[in-house]
């Protein structure tokens, strides 16, 4: 390319929008908005996301995207999260970006106080969950005026789901005109063509269930992600052991129960009881398999798919087991029960009860029908309504919508 070509090309690049995208952890840019920065770059965005360092960031920046590591921790460190507040402030300064997109608490509040601070035109922060609902005390009091803080210094504020943005209004008080959702949820969408079960993905599925020596009259049930308490394991144990106790002696004796745990624990951060805990390492029944990248195999070589959180914004997972025709089992809160309807596209029970999710538990096991059913509505329900293109285009609109009001302020 000659020198005129090259300016040329500079000045392209110098009239492209800058779009900053931050979250505390890598793994959340690479799996929780996965394809999306790539989706901003073919529309013209000079795209530069931020988060603490980690592996995940390589599958990141192959979508085109400029990445800087920020020092972020996850737990309430106030010098740290001083310091990593400064380097922000430098970063923006010199980065100048048109607009600033948060997610997760810490990059939120640090993210959306820095860009307020350097006045960034466009300042928008996503809430996709809130860990202040489960918690009490202190801690939930420092949660919530942190949490309102981030809403003052963003421009919109975008929960993820309908039952979040109703509890944002009426607990946290957020005047309701800064909030809004994209399309009916979900933060990133979902590929549904990637989430569609290949006679590929059904014979790796076949070979995992071989590998741990699971028939196939037996019954799978499958919980994919953080292995913490406000997940719902502890019920979710409770229930498992419950199904294994009270299913006819004559069924247990042609077919077996096993639960698969696909995730990581994180004891630092919310320790499981110690008998739980035993459980879930030595009992025969329990899979443990860990962090996987790829959960599709994993979903498929599953009967039934069991969420019993807590708390959620809008899960990921369980759009992913639905459009696999995985029959889902949720518990009843924001999120889960936007995505399953009881008794047309899956189970829904209440959260921390384990005796009504064993019920459910019993009920999927043994109607091998329902569950098929169940399966397949899913996955046309979430089909029309969550397809990631359209979410996408959503937040594009936004970024359209909030940088013209911003030229005209």
């Amino acid at each position: 390319m000659d020198r005129k070509g090259v300016e040329a090309q500079r000045g392209a690049e110098n009239t492209k929008l800058v779009l900053v995208r931050i979250t505390t952890v890598p793994i959340s840019l690479q799996l929780l908005l996965k394809g999306q920065f790539r989706d901003m770059v073919n529309h013209g965005y000079n795209v530069v996301t931020m988060s603490a360092p980690g592996h995940a960031i390589e599958d990141v920046l192959a979508e085109g995207t400029r990445h800087i590591p920020i020092p972020f921790t996850r737990q309430i460190t106030p010098l740290q999260d001083l310091k990593c507040l400064w380097t922000l402030i430098k970063l923006i300064r010199q980065l100048k970006p048109d607009i600033i997109h948060t997610h997760t608490p810490k990059a939120g509040l640090l993210g959306m106080v820095a860009a307020w601070i350097c006045n960034v035109p466009v300042r928008m922060h996503t809430v996709a969950g809130l860990p202040l609902m489960e918690a009490t005390g202190i801690r939930r009091w420092i949660l919530e005026i942190t949490e309102q803080i981030t809403y003052v210094a963003a421009h919109k504020v975008y929960p993820n789901s309908t039952g979040l943005r109703a509890f944002m209004i009426n607990e946290l008080k957020v005047n309701p005109a800064k909030v809004s959702i994209i399309g009916k949820g979900s933060s990133n969408g979902i590929d549904t063509e990637y989430f569609t079960a290949t006679s590929e993905l059904r014979t790796i599925a076949g070979n995992i269930r071989i590998q741990h020596k699971v028939k196939q009259s037996d019954v799978v049930f499958c919980f994919i992600g953080r292995v913490v308490k406000d997940k719902g394991i502890v019920e979710l144990v409770s229930a498992f052991k419950k199904v294994c106790e009270t299913t006819d002696v004559s069924l247990t004796a042609q077919r077996k129960f096993h639960l698969l745990i696909v995730g990581p624990f994180e004891e630092e951060l919310d320790p499981l009881p110690v008998d739980v805990m035993k459980f879930l390492k030595e009992d025969s029944r329990v899979i443990l398999a860990g962090f996987q990248k790829d959960v599709r195999p994993w979903l498929l070589a599953s009967d039934v798919f069991v969420f019993p959180s807590y708390r959620e914004g809008f899960p990921n997972v369980v759009m992913q087991a639905s459009l696999l025709e995985v029959p889902c089992i949720v518990s009843d809160i924001n999120g889960c029960n936007e995505i399953i309807e009881d008794k047309v596209t899956g189970l829904i029970v209440p959260p921390k009860n384990a005796e009504l999710l064993g019920t459910a538990m019993e009920t999927l096991s043994m109607d091998s029908q329902l569950r098929g059913m169940l399966g397949g509505k899913a996955r046309r329900f979430v089909g029309e309504h969550f397809e990631r293109k359209h979410i996408w285009a959503g937040i594009r609109a936004e970024y359209e919508a909030l940088t013209a009001k911003a030229r005209r302020r």
